[in-house]
């Protein structure tokens, strides 16, 4: 047996590595994407007030600070037993909503499109946001720049600063908004509308008329078919901060919904020896292995499940986007993993619209923006969408709440087994004859980053050893083989 190791993994936010292994006649046999770094943010919140957690979970990862700072105050709310006011909630969305736009667009033109824009078999030093440059302009880039700066400074008014918001407060929200702020708030708005417009058009241009491309995105190889989840508002439209946790199957039939503590019912958590992220999977379908199709226990999170879940968005030109992708494939669910690129480009602009709403709301001014916090309930669990997909932070505390016990399952988490299946996928697609060279190995990368890997995010539970060892199964969960020597 041969081992081939992709280390380290490139365009994505963490450390990680990708290992192959081939038979004696030089095919792939198995291969396994491994987290390789460990934060443990569940035992550093411990014994710390629950009103300073969001502050300190923010610091988990530069680029997601938004979304844990976000999920962590909402368990705040509820250990303090108190609903924030409306401008609050609608200070926090708005907050929400411009982390998407910077983060997504990172992603989009940063990490993904290169692979698209430059080639998949370009050289390295040009397969980058340098490339892309050279292919697309550099005033075009450094127009997108800009536009992603916009977003940025919309963080930085709401929360304080650019990086780790310091505006969190139990039942509200530390900072009102000035008439001031409103104007700069309304023409940054309008740059983060024409950034989302031009990630749509640009999609489809680069991707969707190439024929190429097109033909990868219908392509059966990369569909990884498992169950989906995303969360819906009343209205069964995509939501973000609030709204109702559905899941449908891989064949697009709804298999359960929950709020709040509910996630306990559907969800148990798995840690393996050879990685530091956990593996969440379906109580109901139970451990199986990585499998996907009929049966697969891992539910996918991110833009393409919350496509999936949905019936579409709540503004219009989002809503135009997400019909004609819903015609390209012929109907939904979609699996193909490549469509996650697709629908974090329709959802930057969904997100620029919600952000030009936001602004332009007449309450958004209104300086009661927190309620008085009642009594100590002593648990709260908060739950978002974030870009990667949902996130969840569930506390416990004491009667003085401070934190005794913390549970954080992050999208890349939820995403661990998908990952798993895409990237075996992809190594058996371009690889089977058994060789390899740099440029093709890139190929085998293209596969995690559709999911947006976020690793810093994603390593809190410690697995009780260095990671050393792989385990193989077969579909009805039996375990047939180790492969050891890491």
């Amino acid at each position: 047996m041969k081992k081939v190791t992709i280390e380290p993994l490139t365009r994505l936010e963490g450390h990680g590595k990708i290992t192959v292994f081939l038979n004696d006649n030089g095919k792939i046999d198995e291969v396994f994407f491994q987290v390789v770094e460990f934060m443990g943010y569940e035992k550093l919140v411990q014994n710390v007030p629950i009103e300073e957690v969001p502050r300190i979970a923010s610091t988990i990862c530069g680029v997601c600070r938004a979304v844990h700072f976000m999920a962590s105050l909402k368990a705040g709310d509820q250990i303090f037993s108190v609903e924030p006011p409306p401008v609050a909630k609608k200070l926090r969305k708005l907050l929400l909503s411009a982390h998407y736009i910077e983060d997504h667009t990172e992603i989009l033109y940063a990490m993904g499109l290169p692979d698209f824009i430059c080639g998949p078999t370009a050289p390295p030093e040009e397969r980058n946001i340098i490339g892309v440059a050279k292919k697309l302009g550099k005033e075009f880039v450094k127009e997108i720049l800009e536009k992603r700066f916009s977003a940025a400074r919309i963080v930085e008014i709401l929360g304080g600063k650019t990086t780790h918001p310091a505006s969190a407060i139990p039942g509200g929200w530390s900072k009102d908004i000035s008439e001031d702020e409103v104007k700069e708030l309304q023409k940054l708005a309008e740059d983060c509308l024409k950034l989302g417009k031009q990630s749509v058009e640009l999609f489809k241009e680069i991707v969707v008329k190439n024929p190429e491309y097109s033909k990868l995105l219908k392509e059966e190889t990369f569909n990884v078919a498992t169950n989906y989840m995303g969360t819906v508002d009343k209205n069964n439209k995509v939501a973000y901060y609030e709204g109702i946790q559905k899941i449908i199957s891989p064949f697009g039939q709804e298999i359960g919904s929950f709020t709040d503590k509910e996630y306990l019912d559907y969800f148990a958590e798995r840690t393996i020896q050879w990685s530091y992220a956990k593996f969440p999977y379906l109580k109901s379908v139970g451990w199986k292995g990585f499998i996907d199709g009929e049966g697969t226990p891992f539910c996918s999170v991110g833009p393409l499940a919350r496509f999936n879940v949905s019936d579409g968005y709540s503004t219009p030109l989002a809503q135009k986007a997400y019909e004609e992708m819903v015609e390209f494939f012929g109907g939904k669910p979609v699996h193909n993993i490549f469509a996650y690129h697709w629908a974090r480009a329709i959802e930057i602009l969904n997100h620029a619209e919600i952000v030009k709403e936001l602004v332009n709301d007449p309450e958004i001014t209104n300086p009661n923006t927190c309620n008085p916090v009642g009594k100590v309930s002593g648990e709260g669990v908060g739950i978002i969408e974030a870009p990667r997909g949902t996130l969840i932070h569930h506390y416990k505390t004491d009667e003085n709440a401070m934190v005794t016990d913390a549970n954080m399952i992050v999208p890349t988490t939820f995403n661990n087994g998908s990952i798993q299946i895409a990237v075996k996928k992809a190594a058996k697609f371009f690889f089977d004859d058994g060789k390899f060279d740099e440029a093709k190995l890139n190929l085998i990368e293209m596969a995690h980053r559709p999911y947006d890997l976020c690793l810093a995010c994603a390593t809190h539970a410690f697995p009780g050893q260095i990671p050393i060892q792989l385990e193989v199964y077969t579909k009805n969960g039996k375990l047939i083989k180790k492969l050891r020597n890491f």
